[in-house]
């Protein structure tokens, strides 16, 4: 037997039903400063300094947000990158 039960409701109403913490304001104030700091990237290289300085977990994060980057270009552009092990 299936049973299917359909919940319309905002984000906001799913949220608070799940008594997590509504993080919008925080979430505004990172946006607003990474939008700032990446107006000034204009190559890749700025890009791999600016993720560093970022990078929450040192190496172990920049490799991740790496990764992110590369795919994010190769799903962009319909191809695929071979993964490169240094």
């Amino acid at each position: 037997m299936k049973a299917n039960i359909e919940i319309e409701c905002t984000p906001e109403e799913a949220r608070s039903f799940l008594g997590l913490p509504d993080v919008s304001k925080a979430n505004d104030i990172y946006v607003d400063t990474v939008s700032k700091a990446m107006k000034g990237v204009s190559n890749p290289e700025q890009l791999q300094q600016f993720a560093k300085q970022l990078a929450p977990m040192g190496q172990i994060g920049f490799k991740l947000f790496q990764n992110f980057v590369e795919g994010a270009s190769s799903a962009a552009t319909g191809g695929s990158k071979s993964s490169k092990k240094d």
